[in-house]
Order: C-alpha cells, then structure tokens, then sequence
C-alpha cells in the first residue's frame, strides 16, 4: 500500500465536497488523508463536519490581516505544521494569491460547477439556469491566479432541470462528488 497523500481541503460554506472526500478517504476510496480544513469563514458548517470528523481546522478571517500575502502566510504556515502536500478547493470563494501559488505549484486542484470556461466565478449554477443552457456540468482544474481559468484536468456534463436551480444542483452535487474523487485519484497516483 503507497503511503496516503496529504492533503488540506479549502472550504467556505456547508462542505458537502469536504463531506464527500472524508467520507471517500474513510473507506479507501481515494488513497489520502485530510490532514486540515482551512476556511475564511470559522462560523461555515463545514467547520462542524470536520469537528465532527476530528479533522483539525484552520480558521483565518481575511478583515483581520492588512493584505492578502498575510492572511496566505498565515494560512501557508498552517499547511506546513500540518504536512500539507496538495490543497484542495471544495466551496472556496476566495482566489488563491501568489504565496499559495508559489509553495504549492501544480498541486493545488478545484472544483466547480459548470463546464468552464462558461459560468465561472460566483453562483454558476444560477448563471446557467438563468441562461437557459441545456446542459452544465462540473469542471475539475488546476488553480492559477485567475478566476476558475486554470487549465482544466477533468469535466463531465449535467442536464439543466428546466427553470429548476435546486434540482440542476443536485444533479450537480451528485456529479461533483464522484468526478472530484475519482480526478483526485488520478492526480495522486501519478
């Protein structure tokens, strides 16, 4: 058995992406360990989940530092205690600056929902309904300084429930969370 990848995972809301992965780790799905979450926000649900998973958590309000190369130093020294190989983007709703970029290079993954380059940054799922595209879909990408433009690893479709946001983000969800895995996977046995 290879030894498990360690990685962080980067998540801002409820986690259902932080949830999945966990869960995938915990039964030998995806050959890694969660060695920490790190989240802007420490009021987030996800900071619950991995409470609950006895995952360690790294809590960094952006306000309470003067720039973004403090906060990423923070969040970078964190990461480095911990053992931190690759990070992962679950539900992140911050861009990745250059101290992150510079420590973790090629090893730093999201996820999002759409078939990018369409419906990038913020609320994609709602950009797609609102469009009356037919088709969306989930997009696995290395991350570079940009908004959801670096180059793309993985994409599967998902139909559009007509009109319908909630059912569209089901769908999606559901996709996301075997596509996400599955790329991982791919990435640490490489």
């Amino acid at each position: 058995m290879t030894s498990k990848t360690k990685i962080a995972v980067f998540a801002s809301g409820s986690g259902s992406n932080f949830a999945a992965l966990e869960q995938a780790c915990k039964q030998q799905e995806l050959n890694a360990e969660i060695v920490l979450l790190v989240t802007d926000r420490p009021n987030a649900l996800v900071v619950e989940r991995a409470e609950k998973a006895g995952i360690p958590v790294a809590a960094f309000r952006p306000k309470d530092f003067d720039t973004k190369e403090q906060y990423e130093e923070a969040v970078l020294s964190a990461l480095r205690e911990s053992g931190t190989e690759w990070l992962i983007l679950a539900g992140y709703m911050r861009l990745i600056g250059s101290t992150l970029l510079t420590a973790y290079p090629s090893r730093i993954v999201n996820i999002h929902p759409s078939l990018l380059p369409s419906f990038p940054g913020k609320d994609a799922i709602g950009q797609a309904v609102a469009h009356g595209v037919k088709v969306t879909g989930v997009t696995v990408h290395f991350v570079d300084e940009g908004m959801d433009t670096g180059p793309i690893i993985a994409q599967q479709a998902v139909e559009v429930v007509d009109g319908d946001i909630d059912q569209t983000a089901e769908a999606i969800h559901a996709v996301e969370h075997e596509l996400f895995k599955s790329t991982l996977q791919m990435l640490f046995n490489r």
